[in-house]
């Protein structure tokens, strides 16, 4: 999709829709909005009176203009309260006004720059917000099928400023809100689509187009490599699979003064997940194609990195793997070897994410990454806790925790860290093995987050469990019913503030 930024007078704007906005309590429209309501002899102000606009967050107005201005209509679009806004509120109601203007069946529509100058947001920053809200707003799932010639689609979308001083600024933030709302896209496309379509190796060859089409360095280990390096913890996973794992490096080197100080992504690959012989009811389990969401957020993050190019350097680690049940598969009671050399019994063959980050976080380690973050749609648990809203946090380093809930606030994704007492890790402790790979169903998500602990060792890391925020079961905001790209958002932002 097209976005531009025009210097233009608003009332002289020709487009499908035009689309203002109002604050909750106003009575007589200002700025952009006034000018709008003057052309159309007070229209905009006549519906306030009467109580039809009430600019209460997300509410939106369509007002025809019957040829008193070039544009097609008027939608003016409620901010809510002035107090209360923020970059995130832009995100919101923008998506949802921009999917209703596609029911319109509007093609193109201009739209004025959404508080500007409010809340301390400068013009970069709320174009970035417009795009980033309106590109994931639009989002769908492309059916895989006959494509519907019927289906409306917004095909470009300007934003008309009349200080011509703020084009640089608005086209910059334009441009940076792409980049990340379209790896955000990606992330949902690779989540979204059926297991069959995207195993270990079509996430690998997925991995290889962002790779070339950014420029960034990638390494895609085989069986065999993992076999050499030791690890034995993703290939234990994937024994029941005839699909066979892969473990993808991608590297960004934007700061080739400090080539040991590297960042560290690494996020869960299960392309899909049956539970192996610890057999998941069959209810819901087509959603396990989204178990492999960890390793599309941090192919995506980087993406969206290598993009906008921060002063950084970055690794994305996603090991891959299928857990099916056969005859080869593991079976719990197995002990494994992970690549730090430490024992896992399986306890559960469903607990197997957090083999393939054991992995992950040990090869981190070797290569030195620090801090780590990790991804995973990792536990139920996190979802009892927390439903489908806010990602549970776990860390072995504060400071970076602190670092990293402030980017997921800047980027409007919820987040709350949760302790890691050491009496937990009682559950985690095993007869035959330095540790079981599953702590029972108390404190499931804190004693997983324990587990991976241990491999992530004194590396200041972040552990995101997004088993509930990964997926939605319906659309809200600028999340869609599927695979919802959290927390692409969040990590593009931890880099750019470290840049910084």
């Amino acid at each position: 999709m097209e976005i531009t930024a025009v210097n233009q007078d608003v009332t002289k704007v020709k487009s499908d829709a035009l689309l203002i906005n109002l604050f909750e309590g106003v009575k007589q429209p200002g700025g952009a909005t006034g000018a709008i309501d003057r052309a159309l002899g007070g229209a905009i102000s006549k519906l306030i009176e009467s109580g039809e606009i009430k600019g209460k967050r997300g509410e939106i107005t369509t007002v025809h203009v019957f040829g008193q201005i070039p544009s097609a209509r008027v939608v003016v679009l409620g901010l809510g309260k002035r107090e209360e806004f923020t970059a995130d509120v832009i995100r919101r109601v923008l998506a949802e006004a921009s999917r209703a203007i596609r029911g319109m069946g509007a093609k193109r529509y201009a739209t004025i720059l959404h508080g500007g100058g409010i809340a301390g947001l400068n013009a970069e920053a709320c174009a970035q917000a417009i795009a980033e809200g309106a590109i994931l707003g639009l989002y769908a799932f492309k059916k895989l099928g006959k494509p519907a010639s019927d289906s409306p689609q917004v095909q470009a979308i300007e934003i008309v400023e009349g200080d011509k001083a703020k084009l640089a600024s608005i086209t910059k933030g334009i441009q940076a809100g792409k980049a990340i709302a379209e790896s955000v896209c990606l992330a949902r496309d690779m989540a979204n689509m059926p297991a069959n379509m995207m195993t270990p190796t079509d996430i690998a060859a997925q991995a290889q187009k962002v790779a070339k089409e950014t420029g960034l360095a990638i390494t895609v280990l085989n069986q065999k490599e993992m076999e050499k390096m030791g690890m034995g913890a993703i290939l234990g996973v994937s024994k029941g699979s005839a699909q066979p794992p892969r473990f993808i490096v991608l590297k960004y080197m934007g700061d080739k003064a400090n080539p040991k100080k590297v960042i560290g992504l690494v996020g869960k690959g299960v392309s899909f997940d049956t539970g192996g012989i610890s057999l998941k009811p069959a209810d819901g389990m087509g959603w396990m194609k989204t178990d492999m969401s960890g390793a599309a957020t941090v192919i995506a993050a980087i993406r969206a990195i290598a993009l906008l190019k921060p002063k950084a350097n970055v690794v994305a680690l996603a090991p891959c793997a299928e857990n099916m049940p056969s005859s080869t598969a593991q079976k719990p009671g197995d002990v494994l070897t992970v690549m730090n050399g430490k024992t896992v019994e399986v306890d559960n063959t469903d607990a197997e994410g957090r083999l393939l980050l054991a992995d992950a976080l040990s090869y981190g380690n070797t290569i030195g990454l620090s801090p780590m973050i990790d991804v995973a749609t990792l536990t139920g648990a996190i979802k009892t806790t927390f439903g489908s809203i806010t990602t549970g946090v776990f860390t072995n380093h504060q400071i970076t925790c602190d670092t990293l809930l402030k980017a997921a606030a800047d980027a409007g994704e919820k987040a709350w860290q949760l302790p890691m007492h050491d009496e937990y890790k009682e559950q985690n402790k095993s007869d035959v093995a330095d540790i079981k790979n599953s702590g029972g169903a108390g404190a499931g998500s804190i004693t997983a987050a324990l587990f991976l602990a241990e491999f992530a060792g004194k590396t200041p890391w972040v552990h995101l469990d997004i088993a509930g925020t990964a997926r939605n079961e319906s659309t809200k905001g600028y999340n869609p019913r599927g695979s919802t790209g959290v927390p692409v958002r969040t990590l593009v932002q931890f880099v750019l503030n470290a840049a910084e």
